[in-house]
């Protein structure tokens, strides 16, 4: 299983971005997705997660700025970030638990893509 991350790249503040990641490989069913997301000197933190019944949670930074969505068919998931702050810098990581057809789930990540936000 490979996840391709995209999206990334520098924006002033109050501006938008749209990450995607793209899972490609042996894949049963698609479970939970997470972004996470690591500042620079700072230990990486979650961002947002959607189940796969389709609830959310997000870090209480990025509440009512960021939507985390998912394309079930495409495999692919998604962050929108509106109304960026700088403090919104860094790589940002997607990960995803992938189960088996027994059940059987495992974590992937990845590759993470640079969001740089200017004031």
């Amino acid at each position: 299983v490979q996840l391709q991350a995209s999206g990334g790249g520098s924006v002033q503040a109050g501006g938008s971005l749209r990450l995607s990641c793209a899972a490609s490989g042996r894949i049963f069913a698609i479970n939970v997705i997470s972004w996470y997301r690591q500042a620079p000197g700072k230990q990486r933190e979650l961002v947002a997660i959607i189940t796969s019944g389709g609830s959310t949670n997000y870090a209480d930074s990025v509440k009512g700025r960021f939507t985390i969505s998912r394309d079930n068919a495409k495999n692919t998931m998604y962050l929108q970030m509106n109304s960026l702050k700088p403090e919104d810098t860094g790589v940002y990581y997607c990960n995803v638990r992938i189960v088996d057809r027994f059940g059987i789930g495992s974590d992937y990540w990845g590759q993470g893509t640079l969001v740089t936000v200017s004031s």
